[in-house]
């Protein structure tokens, strides 16, 4: 992104390719990966959630896991987001495999990424 870090915490907005390959930490600052793309529910005109990439070495072994959207904070200071929660509680986290994307937005299992990170899912507001 462009801009002093002043500019960019006034920002509202972020373009899509910025938000690709963006670090995700904890409020730690513990490493819990990046966020390979966004999935955009057409229906709904909304993003179904962010897919992060989690563990494994150099892109090798990692999972892919839905997070929802509003569970990520954006730090403009280093630009990367801030998703409160432990290594521990992702890696038991609702995922699925990089050559194996969900090609809906099946209300049945996003209910449970939703439930598991503690927020109601987007249809239901």
């Amino acid at each position: 992104m462009r801009g002093t870090v002043a500019e960019m915490e006034r920002r509202n907005i972020i373009r899509a390719s910025d938000i690709e390959d963006a670090r995700v930490r904890n409020p730690q600052g513990e490493d819990l990966g990046s966020i390979k793309d966004i999935m955009i529910d057409t229906s709904a005109g909304c993003i179904a959630y962010a897919a992060l990439s989690f563990g494994g070495f150099m892109g090798l072994g990692d999972k892919l896991f839905a997070i929802p959207w509003e569970a990520l904070r954006y730090n403009a200071a280093d630009e990367s987001f801030v998703l409160d929660i432990s290594k521990e509680r992702l890696e038991n986290a609702p995922g699925f495999d990089k050559d194996n994307w969900p090609t809906t937005a099946d209300r049945e299992w996003l209910t449970g990424v939703y439930s598991h990170y503690g927020y109601t899912p987007y249809w239901e507001r």
